[in-house]
């Protein structure tokens, strides 16, 4: 519902507005400062997003948790769309992404709604797993409650599945090579 909201009220926020300022400044002065912060916002999401970037690398490279730097990656990528798209409005709201403490304050107001139920990653982690009850089957989990250092236990657990290599029933088409 909020979604049908938004797509029938940002629309009728930009033509009004675009009719209040174009009756206040005129046609192409209006047209100009749309292309202009189109322009402007372009080169501002370059430079916000290699900063952001960077900040996620750091955060890949420290195995620490990701989820900060890649609110703000995302909450840039939308600021650009909003840029993009022609209006006062929405430049605004993309305008207001593009300021480290306004994306700062959506992301802690986002991170109090949204619940992450297991986040794991590194070596020695059961990645992406989940057992029911949180339970490792087999006995404890190897390195505690599945955060602990590799080879921190003596438990591998493990799936496989055996593979016959199948024989081709024709011959390759010549565009690769066949079995050796």
């Amino acid at each position: 519902m909020y979604l049908f909201i938004a797509f029938l009220m940002v629309p009728l926020i930009e033509i009004g507005l675009f009719i209040q300022v174009g009756d206040a400044i005129g046609l192409w002065p209006t047209l100009a400062i749309v292309v202009l912060t189109a322009i402007l916002g372009t080169s501002l999401v370059r430079s916000q997003g290699r900063l952001a970037l960077g900040q996620m690398r750091n955060s890949f490279q420290t195995l620490s948790d990701p989820a900060e730097p890649l609110a703000h990656g995302a909450m840039i990528l939308f600021a650009g769309a909003l840029l993009l798209t022609p209006g006062f409005f929405t430049d605004a709201i993309g305008f207001a992404l593009l300021v480290p403490p306004v994306r700062m304050a959506v992301y802690r107001y986002l991170r109090k709604k949204v619940t992450v139920a297991q986040f794991q990653m590194g070596p020695g982690t059961m990645q992406g797993r989940q057992y029911p009850g949180g339970q490792y089957p087999g006995g404890p989990h190897p390195g505690g409650q599945g955060r602990g250092p590799a080879g921190s236990g003596d438990i591998i657990d493990g799936d496989f599945e055996e593979v016959t290599p199948k024989r081709p029933t024709a011959k390759p088409s010549g565009w690769v090579e066949g079995p050796k």
